[in-house]
């Protein structure tokens, strides 16, 4: 079937959920996102293609068409979010006093989604987040209220809730040098090569062992993985990472947490990267502080490993 000039009005529905699908695993945007867009003519409701669709576009950054689409994350199973249910609403961008906020996703991005905690803070409202463990004592930082756990939780009334994830929605774009505290300089080198291996891509974005021995062996590196230093959670990590220069990591939890302290952090991408990073290019409108280093062909390491080098140049390398 070609690809150039695809005629989408002539498919079949299930002939171009076939097509989407290739084109989306080829790692080809553009003839995926039309392919998308055909299929949500036909089904405006269907949770997957919303959910697709919204991927594609926060990728390139047209945030505010795909917000409202990026609520679908609720309804496709394989996301495993559930949208809890409370006693007071939830909450559509109105003006609150108080606002709970329930986690959802990976730890990276909870972190990520913290930063709409320190917007609001500002703001005045009082800000109640519920927070796994592993992120309490960080989370503390913030100036707000924290409470551990998850589903089931005892909580406080408060105004209205909301997902992590639907506060982009109502509040746009916030991209701060820093949310959570940290020192302004250090001393070496921080690196992460590997991420959660229960997670479905770890293989994809996590170096094998001579990449990562390579970047151990520069002048001055440490590793922060969590076997070798022992951090019993991310707020022992940050107290590690505000006394480093910089952080080099793979596309984990680390990443976010280091440039939410402001710390300059390269990041190193596989050929298929996480919507945050978009699709090219070496910046991100989400951290300043972060430098992104892309692979050009799926599992090939070594070409990121030397542009790394050559961006922390001598002194570091």
């Amino acid at each position: 079937m070609p690809t150039a000039a695809l005629p989408l009005a002539s498919l079949s529905t299930p002939d171009l959920y076939r097509l989407a699908a290739k084109l989306r695993a080829e790692i080809r945007p553009e003839p995926a996102e039309a392919a998308l867009r055909e299929l949500l003519k036909r089904q405006p409701d269907e949770p997957q293609v919303r959910f697709a669709l919204a991927y594609l576009l926060l990728a390139r950054g047209a945030f505010a068409e795909a917000w409202p689409l990026y609520e679908a994350r609720v309804e496709v199973a394989a996301n495993n979010i559930r949208r809890p249910s409370f006693s007071f609403p939830e909450w559509r961008g109105e003006p609150v006093g108080s606002l709970l906020l329930f986690p959802e996703q990976g730890l990276g991005d909870q972190l990520f989604f913290a930063r709409y905690a320190a917007l609001l803070r500002d703001r005045g409202v009082q800000v109640t987040m519920i927070a796994p463990a592993p992120l309490a004592r960080l989370f503390e930082t913030l100036g707000v209220e924290v409470i551990v756990g998850g589903e089931g939780v005892a909580v406080p009334r408060r105004d209205a809730w909301a997902l992590v994830g639907s506060l982009p929605r109502w509040l746009g774009v916030h991209a701060p040098h820093s949310y959570l505290p940290s020192a302004a300089a250090g001393e070496g080198t921080g690196v992460v090569a590997r991420g959660n291996p229960g997670y479905a891509k770890d293989a994809q974005r996590s170096l094998p062992p001579d990449i990562a021995a390579a970047l151990l062996a520069l002048p001055g590196a440490v590793s922060l993985q969590v076997e070798d230093t022992g951090a019993v959670d991310l707020l022992a990590t940050a107290q590690i990472i505000a006394g480093l220069a910089c952080v080099v990591t793979v596309d984990t939890a680390i990443a976010h947490l280091a440039a939410a302290m402001g710390k300059p952090t390269l990041v190193l991408l596989s050929h298929d990267p996480d919507w945050r990073w978009g699709w090219a290019g070496a910046t991100t409108p989400w951290y300043p502080t972060i430098r992104l280093f892309r692979q050009a062909a799926p599992g090939d390491w070594r070409p990121v490993l030397q542009a790394v080098k050559r961006e922390l140049g001598p002194t570091r390398r």
